[in-house]
């Protein structure tokens, strides 16, 4: 889990305090894949899933809970290669990434 671990924690690069408080955000809840009219995104249920991850002890961790590192890894930079041109900073693009606890600011 080690390698897994070390790139869920280089994917995601929001706290988990800063994660929650952009999950409480209109902004995060505006954008995603969603099953349904009004249903909760993929995404922001994923972040949900990362403060869990991030406040929880590597020791602790399962085989799901690895699972979802994984698939927070693979979305953070398959969307990351997708990077619009100009100014992203209040984009969509940006904002899903960050419902997945990446910041493409921080970089």
């Amino acid at each position: 889990m080690t390698d897994v671990y070390a790139d869920f924690r280089e994917a995601v690069n929001m706290s988990p305090a800063d994660l929650r408080t952009w999950l409480d955000s209109d902004e995060s809840r505006e954008v995603g894949q969603k099953a349904s009219a009004g249903a909760e995104s993929v995404g922001h249920d994923s972040g949900r899933t990362i403060v869990r991850l991030l406040e929880k002890k590597k020791s602790s961790l399962t085989e799901a809970d690895e699972e979802h590192m994984r698939k927070v890894v693979g979305y953070v930079h398959r969307h990351l290669a997708q990077r619009p041109d100009g100014d992203v900073t209040a984009t969509r693009w940006r904002h899903s990434l960050m419902n997945w606890g990446h910041d493409p600011l921080k970089d």
